[in-house]
């Protein structure tokens, strides 16, 4: 099998397998972990290919190009695909415990799988349809996953997910058609070179048009409403995969499209997506210092996040586009941590609510140390890995002269802090409310604490030990402009 299209293979064959096992839930999970896993070898074995012998790409059909349907490992995409690959296996391995675990149900290890295809298939493509189409089955799998379990919150997340993002759907559909009207072309090598020979005020507004697409499925402000009101109805791990994919697809789409395929795109674009980004960072990071929710908190920041990522690709430079990565990278593994470092509390303290538990730090320091970690993190405390990713957004901002653009990255910053302390202090450090609370008896945690333990793990590295990753992340900006590493 070629290694390029087994991130697509392996994933659709799992959930067939877990389909057809559905009246054996033992044998469903054991299928599903061991594709899980298989996806993970496949995954490092093509990271491995790509670093060695550079972009991988298979066209099917034997069709010449730009007629066949294009596959393209590059740095970018198989980065995000072992990703996925990693965070499928962490929230299946979760499952196996009883922390805020997803219910047990026929159809739920077939849309997970049906997720990571569709989520790896839009990081691989090489094609603007077939983004579309893989952004579709993820699309899918997602709004079967918010409506399992059928009570009247989760019908409405779904409701609110479904209507905000079609939108996006339609603009991204529109604006592919009109792109293919003008150029012919809808591979992105081709679609580039026919681009080039277009007149700019011809393509802007249909750059525009994809553009408004991909910020809906990023949640990016003003289009990010379905984030936070779907993701506080899922369930543990389900929302800690939701969290490390979905609004990838939006960021790893946009990088492609502004600094590979319409490269170099109008400036007037590029400006509307710096100050996009502000507002989205801004909004966030403001809504998660309102909520008590852990999980509307760390929804909110995500927004916020989103924001940080679209600054980097808004600055329109190699340096940009590599920060953007690594920053998505990071962002990933981190928020994910965050969520299940928050399904832990709930199942030791009882809810979600900072108002209504407490007393943790006492009883569980090791836990208090690890969201710790992860919460400086997703701050940018030096050194782990969010300092990094925010050091080089900043570091470009001011190298461009955007000062207002690096002092809102900065003050976000700040009240990024405020909101994991408040998450802290009121989880660990401050008495429980209740005098009567105690640590539930027999709960099964081994398998949630090695899922943690693993991220907390990958982002410590990056964040000590950086420099491989920092070379890896330039060498994908470089060529994704068309550059060689």
């Amino acid at each position: 099998m070629n290694l390029v299209v087994a991130p697509l293979l392996v994933p659709l064959a799992t959930a067939l397998l877990c389909a057809l096992a559905y009246s054996a839930p033992r044998l469903q999970r054991i299928v599903s972990l061991g594709g899980a896993l298989a996806l993970l070898v496949c995954a490092g074995a093509l990271l491995r290919q790509v670093v060695l012998r550079g972009t991988a790409t298979l066209t099917t059909g034997n069709w010449p190009p730009p007629f066949g349907i294009q596959f393209t490992a590059d740095r970018l995409g198989v980065a995000l695909v072992l990703i996925a690959a990693l965070m499928l296996t962490i929230a299946l391995l979760w499952q196996w415990s009883d922390v805020d675990t997803a219910p047990a149900a026929p159809a739920l290890y077939p849309l997970l799988h049906g997720l990571v295809a569709g989520t790896c298939g839009a990081f691989l493509t090489a094609d603007l349809f077939n983004l579309y189409v893989w952004f579709e089955m993820a699309l899918i799998c997602s709004l079967g996953l918010l409506a399992q379990g059928g009570t009247l919150r989760q019908l409405d997340a779904t409701l609110k997910y479904f209507a905000l993002n079609l939108v996006g759907t339609l603009l991204l559909l529109t604006a592919v058609a009109l792109l293919y009207a003008t150029t012919g072309q809808l591979n992105f090598t081709a679609l580039g070179a026919a681009a080039a020979q277009q007149d700019s005020g011809i393509l802007l507004p249909l750059i525009g048009l994809l553009l408004i697409a991909f910020l809906i499925k990023s949640a990016a402000f003003p289009f990010f409403a379905w984030l936070p009101s779907s993701y506080h109805t899922l369930p543990g791990p389900v929302l800690a995969l939701f969290s490390a994919l979905l609004s990838k697809i939006g960021i790893c789409a946009l990088i492609r499209i502004m600094g590979g395929v319409f490269h170099p795109a109008p400036p007037l674009l590029f400006d509307l997506l710096g100050w996009i980004a502000l507002l989205s960072m801004v909004t966030g990071v403001l809504g998660a210092a309102y909520h008590w929710d852990m999980r509307r908190i760390l929804a909110f920041h995500s927004i916020s996040q989103v924001g940080y990522m679209l600054l980097a690709i808004a600055l329109a430079s190699r340096a940009g586009d590599a920060a953007a990565i690594f920053f998505a990278l990071h962002h990933s593994l981190v928020k994910a941590g965050l969520f299940l470092t928050a399904a832990m509390i709930f199942r030791l303290s009882g809810h979600y609510d900072l108002r209504k538990i407490g007393g943790l730090y006492a009883v569980r320091p090791r836990l208090a140390v690890l969201f710790l970690l992860l919460a400086l993190s997703l701050v940018g405390i030096p050194p782990l890995s969010g300092f990094w990713g925010k050091y080089m957004i900043i570091r470009e901002s001011l190298l461009q002269g955007k000062f207002l653009w690096a002092g809102t990255a900065l003050g976000v910053g700040a009240l990024t802090f405020y909101s994991m302390m408040k998450i802290w202090l009121e989880a660990f450090w401050k008495p429980h409310p209740d005098q009567t609370w105690k640590l539930p008896a027999g709960a099964r945690l081994t398998p949630a604490y090695t899922g943690l333990g693993v991220i907390l793990l990958v982002t410590l590295w990056m964040g000590l030990y950086p420099d491989p990753l920092l070379g890896f992340v330039t060498d994908a900006a470089t060529t994704l402009r068309g550059g060689v590493p």
